[in-house]
């Protein structure tokens, strides 16, 4: 194995370990009590989120190029779209993962997610190979065993909305790929979000809801899990194509519950250790059937 390939394991890696993180916060911060609250309402924690990362990559970016101006010439400008597709994920996945439980949530975000990846991949012109069919399946079959013990009718409003996100989050990793400047660009993308956040919050001003515990949780996600985060996978997206890029994503849910076993003592269940077998076989396929002969 070259340390090109190496390098490049390390950081996708790390990218989908910042997923998994992300979800743990957001569950953590989104989930209701048994009162029927959260620690933090949806707006509000899509705000901080934004915000809290683009202060973050903001200031990475000021002691990079010693006077940060995002108007600066030399500071590489992604397109507007990027933006938007992140504050659209953002929101739609905040108010998509309160309509629904976890599991039916996790199935139809990373589900829009492949389909929308392969689509936009198909529609460009570009073909599959039938290992990538193949693998694709299996890896999807694996995360459907995955959550299916925690599957529930979906309300219509919640399929909309994680549809949405899943949907605007395949065209923000898409917009990606081939950046130069992944942290300028993660940190550009973030920042020109912050406008909307604060309208969001002046919008939503009679349904806040903060707690001290939903705050750090909003800020760890915005800060660790997705301005690092995102970065990072902004990194990876430089050398994966569609295809490897939507197929790894569904190795986060199993990143999200094998980390609950490591750090909270869940059980490590014969169902999680299946659908990590048919979810990382089809990565696998995926990544490396071509070369089958």
């Amino acid at each position: 194995m070259s340390l090109q390939t190496l390098k490049l394991s390390f950081i996708t890696l790390t990218a989908l370990m910042a997923f998994a993180a992300n979800s743990v916060f957001c569950r953590n911060a989104l989930e209701s009590n048994i009162l029927g609250l959260n620690k933090i309402d949806p707006g509000s924690f899509t705000s901080i989120r934004l915000i809290s990362g683009a202060i973050f990559l903001g200031c990475i970016l000021f002691f990079k190029y010693s006077h940060f101006n995002i108007f600066s010439p030399h500071i590489n400008k992604p397109k507007w779209r990027s933006s938007l597709f992140l504050f659209l994920y953002a929101i739609t996945f905040s108010y998509g993962y309160v309509s629904q439980d976890t599991g039916t949530g996790a199935l139809i975000l990373f589900g829009s997610v492949q389909i929308s990846m392969i689509c936009v991949h198909i529609f460009n012109g570009k073909t599959l190979h039938y290992s990538e069919y193949i693998g694709i399946l299996i890896a999807f079959l694996g995360l459907v065993y995955l959550v299916f013990p925690n599957l529930n009718s979906p309300s219509f409003i919640g399929v909309i909305l994680m549809s949405a996100s899943g949907l605007a989050w395949a065209l923000y990793s898409i917009n990606g790929m081939g950046a130069k400047h992944p942290i300028d660009d993660t940190a550009i993308n973030f920042i020109r979000t912050i406008p909307i956040a604060i309208l969001l919050l002046f919008i939503n001003y009679q349904s806040i809801h903060i707690t001290q515990a939903g705050l750090w949780l909003a800020i760890a996600s915005g800060v660790i899990a997705s301005g690092a985060g995102y970065a990072i996978w902004y990194a990876a997206l430089k050398s994966l194509n569609v295809t490897q890029a939507s197929v790894l994503q569904l190795s986060v849910p199993i990143i999200a519950a094998l980390g609950g076993v490591i750090f909270t003592n869940e059980i490590l269940t014969f169902r999680f250790l299946l659908a990590s077998l048919f979810i990382l076989g089809g990565i696998l396929l995926v990544l490396f059937g071509k070369k089958i002969r």
